[in-house]
């Protein structure tokens, strides 16, 4: 992609950007080359989309044939039209997943589409790639039972007996509850996964193969890297996911790589489509989609790694991968920034558990402040964790705890429709730890509180 063309065209046919521009004073005729580019002021929700009107964003005002919704903090929709020229251009990277690791043209495969239908982003949107998949030529059949566990379990038995491959899509703790919560015979399925929506360990993906029976967890589980402005920006290949264990067995390796203990996503993406750049720790793109985006920021922690770079500081450390991959660069993602946790896919805002700690019933018993992450237990499942701290006096027990989540998962049912539509009814109360005023571990004293972990 030329961003610099993009840039050109967006300006020229999309009336929020024109004004976007007017407003900074900047003159289309003055972006000529990449640095002039990379000055232009960035886009985001809050100063970009937020502010126009939903068909001023769209090219000559268009409003394209399919709208897809996500959630914000406060529980305003966000909308993101898009069309079908929008989606074959992202099926590319679900053609890449099902051709190169699933090996898709020679076998019939069922795809059990296990994202939340509905207008959020993820099942519909699955859907209709696969179907173009099926358009090209695939010997694919679709089958969307949604978030529905029961749906899911029942017609994967009858249906996948007819099929050389089962294909789960959907997120990743999801995917691990439905093959936990049955003794099916995965592995006569020949099962793959397709995920997204979270950032998992290593140790989660082999954990889950010898569930499901999967032999090569290298080429058989691949997660995509997608948002709801713009689809799927990246994608796992046998060489990323190659490249990503070998640093989750070295962890020193992966800090000096990435600067964290933790490991983020590690996907490729295609430059032909996307344009990346890296910003403060923090992740910007350019690209073409039903709203056009150009510059945009969205506040996923992350980097871009070059494909010659990468390749060799693996190689300077020891590790050749076996896989050949794509000559494509690489794209690492840790996660929403802006204090969100994502928690099956859905992005878990301070703000909603905020509102819960201030509802009458509570709020005498705690000060409101707290912090929320995501655990995983010894099972490698996960749970949205929230600590708590108690007003001066308060002591914890079991029956505030009790009522403190109730309150949260009230609100976060109320103002987040992505967490009451992803995650499953059995996994949406929180796990409350009460923690007595000023507790030194969660709440010290004159230090600046981080309502995330």
């Amino acid at each position: 992609m030329d961003p610099v063309e993009l840039f050109h065209q967006v300006a020229q046919t999309v009336p929020a950007y024109q004004a976007f521009l007017a407003e900074h004073r900047i003159d289309p005729q003055d972006v000529t080359t990449l640095q002039d580019f990379v000055r232009v002021p960035m886009t985001s929700k809050d100063s970009y989309t937020h502010r126009h009107p939903l068909p001023d964003l769209c090219r000559n005002g268009v409003i394209g044939d399919i709208i897809a919704v996500s959630s914000g903090s406060t529980g305003v929709p966000s909308f993101w039209p898009r069309s079908a020229d929008d989606e074959r251009v992202i099926a590319a990277r679900f053609e890449e997943v099902f051709r190169d690791s699933f090996d898709a043209r020679e076998r019939r495969t069922l795809a059990v589409v296990c994202f939340a239908l509905g207008t959020w982003v993820g099942g519909l949107f699955t859907v209709n790639c696969c179907r173009h998949l099926a358009e090209r030529g695939y010997p694919i059949t679709v089958v969307a039972p949604g978030t529905d566990r029961r749906e899911i379990l029942r017609v994967i038995p009858e249906l996948a007996p007819h099929f050389d491959q089962v294909v789960l899509l959907g997120y990743p703790p999801f995917l691990k509850n439905v093959i936990d919560t049955e003794d099916l015979p995965w592995a006569d399925w020949n099962i793959k996964l397709v995920t997204a929506g979270e950032v998992f360990s290593e140790e989660w993906r082999s954990l889950v193969a010898r569930r499901a029976g999967i032999a090569d967890p290298v080429k058989c589980i691949a997660s995509l890297y997608g948002t709801a402005d713009a689809g799927v920006l990246g994608n796992e290949t046998p060489l990323s996911v190659e490249i990503r264990r070998f640093l989750s067995a070295h962890p020193d390796t992966a800090r000096e790589l990435f600067g964290e203990s933790r490991l983020p996503t590690l996907v490729q993406y295609d430059p032909d489509v996307r344009f990346f750049e890296e910003y403060q720790g923090t992740l910007l793109f350019s690209g073409d989609n039903g709203i056009p985006l150009i510059r945009y920021h969205i506040a996923d922690e992350g980097g871009v790694l070059p494909y010659d770079e990468l390749l060799g500081f693996a190689r300077r450390h020891g590790f050749e991968p076996a896989a050949e991959g794509p000559e494509r660069p690489f794209v690492y993602v840790f996660g929403r920034a802006h204090f969100t946790v994502s928690y099956y896919g859905a992005n878990v805002y301070p703000e909603n558990i905020a509102i819960g700690l201030e509802q009458p019933e509570v709020s005498g018993s705690v000060t409101g402040k707290f912090v929320m992450e995501v655990v995983e237990d010894a099972q490698r499942d996960r749970h949205l964790t929230i600590t708590v701290e108690l007003a001066p006096g308060e002591k914890p027990s079991d029956q505030t705890a009790q009522a403190v989540g109730e309150s949260i998962l009230a609100q976060l049912l109320r103002l987040n429709s992505e967490f009451a539509n992803y995650v499953p009814a059995s996994q949406q109360m929180p796990f409350i730890r009460l923690r007595e005023s000023g507790d030194p571990e969660y709440f010290p004293p004159g230090a600046k509180h981080r309502y995330t972990r």
